[in-house]
């Protein structure tokens, strides 16, 4: 016999636990989440204990007897000076949560819906400027890292996570490729936006003043000409916000940051100089990802990605790719990377004897929608001979910068 549950923390999170007679015990350092269940067989009780963020929720279960949740919150000791705990109950069945609906899905997926969105960094990062271009009303939830900001829609605690994927000068991000397989999120949007890296200093501080510049590794390269023109030193930091609220929070006035025009707004700086990289424009292109896919839709153009794997043999990737070539479908993106957890492969060959080659994933974007009988077909053929297949997602394409 199983009891569902859904709790509110501190309007950090909602969560549905299920709980049976058994022993469970999940742990995650990432975001202190601590959950155990124990079950007494004098008793026949269930009892839950987790604690997110300062918060310790104690649910006891009887499997014969109704719903009852006791909630302790433990307010931090800076905060009111010690230790203080609230207690409450709540009986009321007609609060948990319902089925969902097709419609509820549909609207969930709209652009006007409140939304919270987790992704790497500090208020200010590049990555939050995407999210609020897709979902202009979403509250983001700044991760310390990309595996936390994923493992932050897994556990409830957002509803979404964006993530860089490419861009214009640097490439692809590799590290992300390897997460998209890793987690068991799907795609349910693209973002393309214009990255123009701004030079950021304390107000009343000149250009001729500073002596270093702090930013992300791959900013500092970006803008190479220009800082060496400054002659000035560069130091690297985890992102481009996190220097500016290192400049402004510590009071640098002989070092400047590169960074946002709106990470300049927060941090209360002054903005230098403005699109400081090499190249003209840069474009970066991210990836929105869910717990659920979204339903297709018409009146959009539609982008699918996926991630297989073949067997050696000549000719095998051409075949692989001809089976979207056949049915007029573009590709718009391919990019190969070696499985971690077999990198190498061993092919005996009766002429040359044994060949070590490195095993392969593929991920390829192309302009179909799932609902499109011809990528179903073309999927489908691609099938027989991928020795593995997996869709990432179906989602709009972004046509806008």
């Amino acid at each position: 016999m199983a009891v569902a549950s859904s709790l509110a923390l501190s309007g950090l999170a909602s969560f549905q636990l299920c709980c049976c007679n058994t022993l469970l015990r999940v742990k995650n350092s990432d975001f202190g989440l601590s959950l155990e269940n124990y079950h007494h067989k004098r008793a026949a009780t269930t009892k839950w204990r987790f604690l997110l963020g300062g918060v310790s929720v104690l649910h006891v279960e009887n499997p014969w007897k109704p719903a009852r949740v006791m909630v302790q919150h433990v307010v931090h000791n800076d905060q009111l000076g010690g230790d203080v705990v609230s207690q409450g109950s709540h009986k009321d069945l007609g609060s948990l949560p319902k089925p969902l609906s097709i419609s509820d899905i549909v609207a969930a997926s709209d652009d006007s819906a409140k939304v919270r969105i987790s992704y790497k960094g500090i208020p200010g990062s590049y990555s939050e400027d995407a999210a609020h271009k897709v979902y202009p009303n979403c509250e983001t939830v700044p991760c310390h890292d990309y595996e936390a900001a994923f493992k932050a829609v897994e556990l409830w605690i957002a509803d979404k996570v964006v993530v860089p994927i490419e861009n214009s000068s640097g490439g692809s991000i590799h590290r992300n490729y390897d997460l998209l397989l890793r987690h068991r999120l799907h795609i349910v949007a693209e973002v393309q936006l214009a990255t123009n890296l701004s030079l950021l200093a304390l107000p009343g501080v000149r250009v001729e003043y500073l002596k270093r510049v702090l930013s992300h590794s791959q900013a500092l390269e970006l803008s190479d000409n220009f800082l060496t023109k400054l002659g000035v030193a560069r130091e690297n930091v985890d992102d481009t916000a996190g220097a500016a609220q290192h400049v402004a929070l510590d009071g640098l006035y002989d070092a400047g940051a590169i960074a946002s025009i709106r990470a300049a707004e927060i941090y209360g700086l002054n903005v230098l100089a403005e699109k400081v990289q090499d190249d003209g424009e840069i474009i970066s292109r991210y990836l929105v990802l869910a717990r659920d896919p979204i339903i297709p839709k018409s009146d959009k153009l539609f982008k699918t990605s996926i991630v297989f794997t073949l067997d050696e043999g000549p000719g095998v990737l051409f075949k692989a790719l001809a089976v979207f070539a056949l049915r007029d479908i573009n590709l718009t993106k391919i990019e190969s990377r070696p499985q971690r957890n077999r990198p190498l492969r061993v092919v005996d060959d009766s002429n040359t004897g044994s060949a070590k080659y490195f095993d392969y994933l593929f991920y390829i974007d192309f302009e179909a929608s799932m609902t499109e009988p011809r990528a179903q077909t073309a999927l489908g053929h691609l099938q027989e001979f991928a020795t593995f297949l997996r869709v990432l997602g179906c989602y709009p394409m972004d046509t806008t910068i």
